[in-house]
């Protein structure tokens, strides 16, 4: 078969305290491996599964571990039939082989029920069953429920409410007969009594034995003559037989119906825990976050002490603890024996400690929060109090594996990001190559053609040529010099090395100083400025205000037609100095705006000069006012062109007499 290809066989192995159960999770393992498909072993849940005994329990944890080792998915499911619920659960899976014990296949009576496999064929004809020979001596994994699989012997409480009942359905049987009601009403009196004796108590038991004392005492104290076990009418011994056997069975409904509600419970508690957890993973940012809210739902689950040791760079790191119960039964989790166990549990992403047959020494029970890509850490569970139950191991298993989805999912996630940052950098470090090589040319070659002319023809060229050729060589310097400073600032304020020299400063003194600074052609538009009479003072370096404002007027000049008007105003607005650069120039189209403050966009329009943009000044501008606290925005000049506006904390004048 092609590895590539999908596993076509689903192998179902059931698990169950019997002895042989183990031999049937190894021939399910088997079988998954040889055909290429998947392993699944599945406990049903039986309301009688809570009466198990010790021996029993250890039994099936151990098989359930064993299955775990062996790859399958540990599935639990709750219910009163067992062979309806196996068939159910693998038509909803997929299964396609079922692989059963020997002791499920007879019949141990000609009147006994049909057999687990029976019933499996009927429900699911088109299952493989396989069936394992073993001839020791199991208990038996039946088809139906035992009547008395519990204890017997009932409990000294639910005799007293047993007593306290029929007593008390006694006297009012004796009220009804002084007011000479009808019989029937008293013997649906003492069938209430049954009813609410199976209701407030536990197990068959008092049930049962209210079943029998209601129709002995309806016979003794409410039937003629009174006070014996005679009845004078030969037709109260039909009425005993069917009162007998009417209580028997309503009390057998009535405990299987709170079995019923106790495994639902049960269930809608289990998926309440599970849903819980998956919400709060799926809103926790960070591994560590991850692992303390498993551990802490755990905690209110198992009502035991706890502790996660996280994976640390391929090695088990420091644990936390998560306790529960009084400092003086607590589980010294920093033992040598505890700290050994954990780390042969995440060294081999086995269970170890308690319960197992690893690190045996060990009182914690020590499982790896894995999937199939590694292990991301180790929890430790307190067992030196008691040992858990199937329906606690199912969900402990089911909250470690969301945790470790969880936690692969946050990896992932986080390498994606990792990997689209370095796509970025890649893109914006081929960008910037590419758009340097390119308009870098054009000056140089400038610079160099002119030079070269100066030399070779500067005796015979007259002044206004030779000023001429100067002029450019001195325009292509400085916008040269002007696309260095540009890079080597926004590389200093990008990687954080920017020191800012503050102190207060009045806007338009800086206004002023940076229209020295703008390009020469700016003798080509009308540049005016309107700061107003009142002291507008910020705290800001000079410098790189500055040259946010050459940086704005010099993009006006780039991109407005000669004899456009450059309009410079700054004003008081809320406690902020405003500065707008406003052109009435063609203007930024909407679908351009959004684009204009990012690195290397220069927009379609035509530059006046022949130098092209890198797209750097308005970033370089943003970067600035950020690191400022100030903010850049554009909005349009009615009814043309563009503005540009930046707003700064104002600064307070302190006036010194």
């Amino acid at each position: 078969m092609n590895q590539n290809d999908p596993p076509t066989e689903h192998i179902l192995a059931c698990l169950s305290s019997s002895p042989s159960n183990a031999k049937i999770v190894r021939t399910a393992a088997t079988m998954a491996k040889a055909f290429g498909g998947t392993f699944t072993a599945l406990y049903v849940r039986t309301p009688d599964s809570d009466q198990m005994g010790q021996e029993d329990r250890r039994r099936l944890q151990q098989h359930i571990r064993m299955a775990e080792q062996a790859g399958a998915d540990i599935s639990t499911i709750y219910g009163d039939d067992i062979p309806q619920q196996i068939a159910e659960f693998a038509r909803i899976s997929g299964i396609t082989k079922i692989v059963l014990g020997r002791s499920s296949v007879h019949r141990r009576h000609f009147w006994s029920g049909p057999s687990l496999t029976e019933k499996l064929t009927l429900t699911a004809p088109n299952l493989d069953i396989y069936i394992i020979p073993d001839a020791a001596v199991e208990q038996d994994y039946g088809s139906g429920r035992r009547l008395f699989a519990r204890s017997i012997v009932p409990s000294f409480r639910d005799l007293l409410i047993t007593a306290g009942i029929l007593a008390c359905i006694t006297v009012i049987g004796f009220l009804f007969l002084q007011l000479d009601f009808a019989r029937y009403n008293i013997i649906m009196f003492y069938m209430l009594g049954v009813l609410l004796t199976a209701l407030t108590t536990s197990g068959y038991s008092c049930g049962v034995l209210g079943s029998i004392a209601s129709v002995a005492l309806y016979n003794f104290f409410l039937t003629e003559p009174r006070l014996t076990f005679h009845a004078y009418d030969p037709g109260y011994q039909i009425t005993f037989v069917l009162m007998l056997t009417s209580a028997i069975v309503t009390c057998t409904l009535t405990t299987r119906l709170k079995d019923q509600a106790k495994m639902s419970a049960q269930a809608a508690f289990r998926t309440k825990v599970l849903f819980d957890t998956s919400q709060l993973l799926q809103k926790a940012t960070n591994e560590d976050e991850i692992l303390s809210l498993t551990a802490a739902q755990l905690t209110k689950l198992l009502n035991r002490n706890l502790i996660v040791y996280p994976e640390q760079d391929g090695s088990l790191g420091q644990g936390q603890i998560f306790n529960t119960v009084e400092e003086s039964s607590r589980l010294s989790f920093d033992s040598a024996p505890e700290r050994s166990a954990a780390e042969w549990c995440f060294a081999n992403k086995k269970r170890s400690g308690a319960s197992t047959d690893y690190c045996t020494d060990a009182k914690g029970l020590y499982l790896a929060i894995r999937t199939g890509s590694g292990v991301f850490g180790v929890i430790g569970i307190d067992l030196s109090e008691r040992s858990m139950d199937a329906f606690e191991n199912s969900v402990l298993l089911s909250i470690l594996g969301e945790c470790a989805l969880a936690v692969e999912n946050r990896r992932i996630a986080l390498e994606k990001e990792r990997a689209t940052m370095q796509a970025q950098n890649e893109q914006l470090r081929a960008n910037l190559l590419r758009t340097i090589s390119h308009d870098l040319r054009t000056p140089l070659t400038s610079i160099s053609g002119n030079a070269s002319n100066l030399l070779s023809n500067g005796e015979t060229l007259d002044a206004e040529t030779r000023n001429k050729i100067c002029t450019d060589i001195f325009d292509d310097a400085q916008w040269l010099i002007g696309l260095v400073e540009n890079l080597l600032s926004i590389t200093r304020i990008e990687d954080g090395r920017m020191n800012l020299q503050i102190s207060p400063q009045l806007m338009d003194e800086m206004i002023e100083e940076a229209l020295h600074h703008v390009n020469r052609k700016s003798c080509e538009h009308t540049i005016t400025t309107q700061c107003g009479d009142e002291i507008l003072l910020v705290n800001v370096d000079a410098r790189l205000i500055m040259q946010v404002v050459v940086n704005l007027v010099d993009n006006a000049i780039k991109y407005t037609p000669v004899g456009s008007v450059i309009r410079i105003s700054a004003y008081r607005k809320d406690h902020q100095v405003v500065v707008e650069v406003a052109d009435n120039g063609p203007g930024i189209p909407d679908r351009a705006k959004a684009q204009v403050f990012e690195m290397f966009y220069t927009g379609q329009s035509r530059i006046a000069d022949s130098h092209r943009s890198l797209g750097l000044g308005l970033p370089l501008c943003r970067a600035i006012l950020t690191a400022h606290g100030g903010t850049l925005t554009l909005c349009d000049n009615i009814p043309n062109g563009s503005v540009f506006s930046f707003a700064l904390p104002q600064s307070e004048v302190n006036i010194h007499e």
